[in-house]
């Protein structure tokens, strides 16, 4: 019958050892909320956002942050497993399912789309490789399809008309055609369709469960409405290379997951973890900007002033000389990667340090400017790691 106070007296003592920790991840969790409150609802207020999910990454470890409502009709709250349209941060999945079909042997990034397409053989697209397709390189690609490329045999008669204003590696034009003739080709050489590949392959191997091309109907009630600039509830209209370009939904908490793996890529099987590691090479200096596979590149600390330019319309919107980096160049110190998304109706900005083991993920269900997404996180994560000075 002794043992039992002596027990009992086992417990309290290892619960009290245990408080000082939890008051601790507690304060650290008011800290960050604090943070992230403080930079997200003036924005939020300022630009009448409906909803938003906000995921920060600290020592490598995700906390969760939700403002609004999914739907203004039903007013569903956002949570982290809100499914939002990723718009343009797309491309980074499609970069990662490219490394992949290179680390698995299915293709090379040196290859040309004639290889795979042979339609396309012999026309000046063909003279781009994969890799230049990727990194918007190709010879000045446009920013989207003209309003008549409806369908494949459309597609490939745009392709096979094109005529580029500048050499493939000279200049950089951000382009959906461009990442999407890589995407497709991709699928193609997967032997598959591009949603497929990304749903049943790239998705389970990141560990990725809340993440979609195509939103399930039983996932519907997840997936927000977005809003366009009069109010009204939108979601994505199909277009082509919609899926490889901008069509991917996802979640904070899923997000959050990759952004955990490019900060870790070790925990990952393999060839995804070489995919992973290789998304971080850069190829292109556009400016202070390095252009990757998806992801766009800058030597960390970075300065507000920096980042603006290298995410400006100038950058975005117009073509810009690119440097080509021989050999292509892993970062040497610490990295912050970033890329910028939306749709007509949402607005998504990631951010990822993996020497400092920081990170942000912002999803809304509104198209706000990409100044305000990228001052609102520069100033969490300036905070987020205190002890950096900025360049």
């Amino acid at each position: 019958m002794t043992a039992l106070p002596s027990l009992i007296a086992l417990f309290a003592s290892a619960a009290a050892a245990c408080l000082p920790f939890v008051a601790h991840a507690a304060d650290d969790d008011a800290r960050i909320r604090g943070i992230v409150d403080a930079a997200m609802r003036p924005v939020i207020q300022q630009y009448d956002v409906p909803g938003m999910a906000v995921a920060v990454i600290v020592g490598g470890r995700p906390h969760f942050f939700s403002y609004g409502v999914a739907s203004r009709q039903d007013h569903t709250p956002v949570s982290e497993n809100t499914l939002f349209e990723l718009g343009s941060v797309s491309k980074t999945f499609t970069a990662t399912l490219a490394l992949y079909a290179q680390e698995t042997g299915k293709l090379s990034l040196g290859d040309h789309p004639g290889r795979f397409m042979p339609a396309l053989a012999g026309y000046p697209v063909d003279k781009a490789s994969l890799l230049e397709l990727g990194t918007y390189s190709a010879g000045g690609l446009p920013l989207q399809f003209p309003d008549a490329v409806s369908d494949d045999a459309q597609m490939i008669d745009y392709f096979r008309q094109w005529q580029p204003d500048a050499e493939p590696g000279v200049q950089r034009r951000y382009s959906n055609p461009s990442i999407g003739l890589l995407g497709h080709v991709i699928a193609i050489a997967l032997k598959s369709n591009f949603a497929d590949a990304v749903e049943t392959r790239l998705f389970p191997a990141l560990g990725l469960n809340q993440s979609y091309v195509r939103v399930p109907q039983g996932e519907m009630a997840r997936y927000a409405w977005g809003y366009d600039k009069t109010n009204k509830a939108i979601r994505v209209n199909p277009g082509m290379f919609d899926a490889e370009a901008y069509g991917i939904k996802s979640t904070a908490a899923d997000m959050a997951r990759f952004v955990q793996a490019n900060i870790d890529p070790a925990k990952l099987e393999g060839p995804m973890r070489r995919a992973v590691e290789g998304s971080h090479t850069g190829y292109f200096r556009i400016g202070d900007m390095v252009q990757g596979l998806g992801w766009e590149q800058y030597p960390y600390p970075v300065s507000l002033q920096r980042l603006q330019a290298g995410n400006s319309p100038e950058v975005s919107m117009k073509p810009n000389a690119a440097v080509k980096l021989t050999p292509p160049r892993k970062p040497s110190g610490a990295t912050l990667f970033n890329k910028t998304g939306a749709t007509n109706g949402f607005g998504a900005y990631v951010a990822f340090v993996p020497e400092e083991r920081i990170g942000i993920v912002m999803l809304a269900n509104r198209n706000f400017p990409i100044p305000a997404r990228i001052n609102a996180a520069h100033a969490i994560l300036s905070r987020l790691a205190p002890d950096t000075k900025q360049r």
